[in-house]
């Protein structure tokens, strides 16, 4: 299913009122939502609030969730999109070193093999 992170529109006229949802790509702006991972208040004073549960929104993220662009702006302001790049950029990185690190380490044996095959040949 095709996940989308967005703001779900409350309050009265005037005075708007945002839940941060994750939604289905294709439902409706004011359908059901599958999760609720804060909300968003544009018209508080002294300014505005914003409260997002940061392990909600990574794990979204980690799932394939896409952002609105009003979205991402709020993720962006919290740290949290930085924090789930550089999380993915650590989890891609690390599977390719070990894997580097095991090839070396095999060649390196079948070198010494061969070696000692050619000296028992002898």
């Amino acid at each position: 299913m095709a996940t989308v992170i967005r703001l779900k529109r409350g309050g009265r006229t005037h005075a708007p009122c945002y839940r941060v949802v994750v939604m289905d790509s294709r439902a409706r702006a004011r359908g059901r939502e599958i999760d609720i991972i804060g909300y968003y208040h544009p018209c508080a004073k002294p300014e505005a609030v914003v409260e997002v549960n940061e392990e909600k929104a990574r794990d979204w993220l980690a799932k394939g969730a896409q952002t609105s662009e009003t979205v991402r702006s709020i993720l962006s302001s919290k740290g949290i999109i930085a924090a789930h790049a550089n999380q993915a950029s650590v989890t891609e990185s690390s599977p390719s070193e070990s894997s580097e690190g095991e090839g070396s380490e095999q060649k390196a044996g079948d070198v010494e093999d061969a070696s000692s095959e050619a000296a028992a040949a002898e």
